[in-house]
């Protein structure tokens, strides 16, 4: 009897052991998920922000008086590079996506520029850039959902508190920022609205007189 009791108590530590070491093989996992992740979004904003100089080099060689716009758009850039986590890049794409658009919108008084080559395929790269951008941030934010939910939920909230397994920062960005970087330079052609047609009064009679028959 007493050598059951044992074998029971010793199956009951070893699956619990099981259980612990999967718990744990899961937020390690979980985290190695949301760092390469990570990676996707870091190599799209590195890319990005290669496009710049040569972007704002373009434009100032049309508009070489928007020196406002172009220091909006370095320092945005600066931001970026600098950024030492998930939020403050997030925070730093954002504005730079906003200061692009500032650019860009200098760029549609100048029909020489908006026609050259350079800058064309410069706007079709950063396009293209900003919709992977979005792709990875959207896979990224998913394996964090995934592994916060992990960290912050019974019972392997225990693990993670024992380990040291902390919550990821999700790579957030603004409303105003979440459209792609997009400038339409055609111009549609638009058709004047008709006027309404406006019927002149009928001459008014006389008092006392019938008013005049139409067509007379």
């Amino acid at each position: 009897m007493e050598l059951i009791v044992l074998i029971v108590i010793v199956a009951v530590i070893v699956l619990l052991v099981v259980v612990l070491i999967g718990m744990y093989n899961g937020l390690v996992r979980g985290r190695i998920r949301v760092r390469e992740a990570w990676s996707g979004i870091d190599i799209q904003l590195k890319r990005r922000s290669s496009l710049i100089p040569n972007l704002v080099e373009t434009v100032r060689g049309y508009a070489a008086h928007e020196r406002q716009t172009f220091e909006s758009v370095t320092r945005a850039r600066a931001m970026l590079d600098n950024a030492g986590t998930a939020q403050q890049a997030g925070q730093a794409n954002n504005i730079l996506t906003q200061a692009l658009r500032s650019l860009f919108a200098v760029a549609e008084a100048y029909p020489e520029l908006k026609a050259n080559e350079n800058f064309l395929q410069l706007q079709s790269e950063l396009t293209d850039t900003e919709e992977k951008i979005a792709y990875a941030r959207q896979f990224y934010n998913s394996n964090v959902l995934s592994y916060n939910t992990s960290v912050q939920t019974v019972p392997t909230m225990f693990i993670a508190g024992m380990f040291g397994f902390t919550t990821e920062e999700f790579f957030e960005a603004e409303e105003e920022a979440r459209q792609d970087v997009r400038v339409d330079f055609s111009v549609p052609a638009t058709s004047p609205a008709a006027a309404p047609a406006v019927q002149a009064a009928p001459p008014s009679s006389p008092p006392g007189q019938p008013p005049p028959t139409p067509g007379a």
